[in-house]
């Protein structure tokens, strides 16, 4: 049965046009969005049901969840059916949960609803992968940079647009909007999407035990699944915790200036393009170790920010550059591995990442909670120095077997 799969061929790079790369890039900003437009309003969410931060961060943290277990048990479907016709359907789950969430009667259902919306937004995570499949190896990273930017972006417009809806709509007119956008992405996506080559004929377990091959196989993607997990554990450390910090003194702002925060953060996404380019002219090792780094160096600079607006827009600029650089550097090396199993090879880095990000949530909800800014970005700082040490170790790893070849 692995044979042949292995013998697919994949599709000639030619059939990938600036237009499609641009319906990609747009279509997986829309959709990763549903995760993240909770994270400007949970200040008001907490005041609206009456509870605290730590509950609140309980929503994003569902959703990553609910992202998670999408990425380990539907996004590997992408190698078994036609990604044209999972990805719409994925999409109708996540508008039907983002509609239940604008008439959640309370936080606990809201929160519950979060798995439902996180599980439908793994639609971009089958986009990725489908990108990078129609792409050429020349090419493949600087398409999945472009592809990744939109994505990012999405991130973290998603947050500019939820501050200034909530703003002057009410944070229940958030999930109607989101929701109508899933609805219609689904239809746009449903005729735009080109159809794909024949599937490999294999059972749905043998998909699932395929990723864990992958992960035990794999020494680059478990690697690489360590690093994107420390890098969106710190990444969500940030921004699950920024409402509160921004809410309070000496800040005292409301939704839609935390919104506008988004905008600060959409600078650094233009890393991930140059990432990706970077990656095809073989400067894997160093964008790994440069952007690694940025992560902890941004958390010194956010601890100037609690009362320093400058400081903390430059922090979140490095914070996101950081994270994104690496992201991309990550993705665009994984996808070399298995070019008959890429939804496979995405769910295994994904769940990781996204695991990453759920407990950094988590765990920065708590940080506040009991000691405020400090002790997010001490939090962050280490996380971020772990990000660093796999990075050398990882680098180390390569120098050492390339040597052991020559």
């Amino acid at each position: 049965m692995t044979t042949r799969v292995e013998q697919i061929p994949e599709r000639n790079a030619s059939q990938l046009s600036r237009g499609m790369v641009v319906l990609f890039a747009f279509s997986c900003g829309a959709t990763v969005a549903n995760l993240y437009y909770a994270q400007p309003i949970l200040d008001t969410l907490a005041r609206a049901f009456g509870t605290g931060s730590g509950a609140a961060g309980l929503v994003v943290t569902f959703a990553q969840i609910g992202y998670a277990l999408g990425l380990a048990f539907l996004v590997p479907l992408g190698d078994l059916i036609a990604r044209r016709l999972l990805v719409p359907v994925v999409l109708v789950v996540s508008a039907v949960g983002l509609a239940a969430s604008a008439v959640a009667p309370t936080i606990g259902v809201l929160t519950a609803l979060g798995l439902l919306v996180g599980g439908g937004s793994v639609a971009a995570q089958l986009l990725v992968p489908m990108a990078a499949s129609l792409a050429d190896d020349e090419e493949r990273g600087h398409v999945v940079g472009s592809v990744m930017s939109g994505l990012l972006l999405g991130i973290l417009l998603a947050r500019t647009v939820s501050g200034i809806v909530a703003q002057f709509l009410g944070w229940r007119a958030v999930f109607v909007l989101a929701a109508a956008i899933s609805t219609v992405l689904a239809l746009v996506l449903r005729r735009q999407l080109p159809p794909e080559e024949e599937r490999p004929r294999v059972t749905y377990g043998q998909l699932l035990a395929g990723v864990a091959r992958l992960m035990a196989s794999e020494s680059t993607l478990r690697r690489r699944a360590l690093l994107g997990a420390l890098a969106f554990g710190a990444f969500s450390v940030f921004w699950t915790t920024m409402a509160f910090l921004l809410a309070g003194a000496p800040y005292h702002y409301g939704a839609m200036e935390i919104g506008l925060f988004g905008l600060v953060g959409a600078g650094g996404a233009l890393m991930a393009n140059i990432a990706g380019r970077l990656v095809d002219r073989g400067w894997s090792r160093t964008t790994t170790l440069i952007f690694s780094a940025l992560i902890p160096i941004s958390f010194v600079v956010l601890w100037w920010g609690r009362d320093s607006l400058a400081m903390l827009i430059l922090g979140i600029l490095v914070l996101d550059a950081g994270v994104q650089g690496l992201h991309v550097t990550n993705q665009s090396l994984i996808y070399r591995l298995a070019p008959h199993a890429r939804s496979r090879v995405t769910s295994a880095y994904m769940v990781s990442c996204f695991f990453g990000g759920a407990v950094g949530s988590a765990v920065g909800s708590e940080a506040f909670a009991l000691h405020h800014w400090a002790g997010v970005c001490i939090l962050g700082a280490i996380v971020g120095v772990g990000a660093v040490v796999g990075a050398v170790v990882g680098v180390g790893a390569n120098v050492l077997q390339r040597a052991r070849v020559d």
